[in-house]
């Protein structure tokens, strides 16, 4: 299945090689053509069964795990956080997902450059999208967008007060980039490590106990 956001840009091309067939130049063709199938590859939405346990954390992208560790972030949440980084190579599905079930409390979009997302400076200075979503326990889930020096855009599907399920889609980055995961560290319980491969609305990165 093609994600909605893929159409316009599989289109172009494919009316391009049509063009270029009538105009008998079947190397343009072919061109345009192969064009349009690596963007319907990329815009790829393929079905995803998360497992329905509310104390499971899913992972958000597709791609490979380049960061995992406990931090501090003030400016999100007072008190140790764990923080997963998630690399999104250009082959990856792009299509990003709730890794959990609960609220959408926040969606806060930041302009920003195109540094290359392997730089930690680029969570700070690069263009992004906050997603806070709440689980129904109170506990707060941060996933971060972030563009790179391919990614152009991006863009987000949902909106404060919506209600999600895990492995809802939430958002979409058009190209290779990142997307970080932040949530509380007390009680939490990691099941992965860097350099590992993940899917988005399948593979569990935690397990993170309900408040009673």
């Amino acid at each position: 299945m093609i994600h909605p956001e893929g159409k316009p840009y599989i289109l172009l091309p494919l009316i391009s090689s049509g063009i270029s067939a009538l105009l008998k130049k079947p190397k343009a063709s072919l061109f345009f053509l192969s064009s349009a199938v690596a963007l319907a590859y990329f815009f790829r939405n393929p079905k995803r069964e998360p497992l329905l346990n509310p104390e499971l954390v899913i992972s958000p992208a597709d791609g490979k795990i380049v960061l995992c560790r406990v931090e501090e972030k003030k400016e999100l949440f007072e008190g140790p956080l764990y923080r997963i980084g998630i690399f999104m190579r250009l082959w990856d599905v792009h299509i990003n997902r709730s890794p959990v079930s609960g609220k959408v409390l926040k969606v806060v979009y930041e302009k920003g450059s195109k540094l290359p997302v392997f730089y930690e400076e680029a969570f700070e200075k690069n263009e992004k999208i906050y997603y806070l979503i709440e689980r129904e326990d109170g506990t707060p889930f941060w996933v971060v967008q972030i563009a790179g020096l391919l990614a152009r855009r991006v863009k987000n599907f949902v909106l404060p007060g919506d209600d999600l399920v895990a492995g809802d889609p939430i958002g979409i980055i058009k190209f290779s980039s990142r997307v970080e995961l932040f949530f509380p560290y007390n009680g939490g319980e990691l099941f992965v490590k860097e350099g590992q491969k993940v899917f988005a609305g399948e593979t569990v990165l935690a397990k993170v106990p309900l408040k009673a």
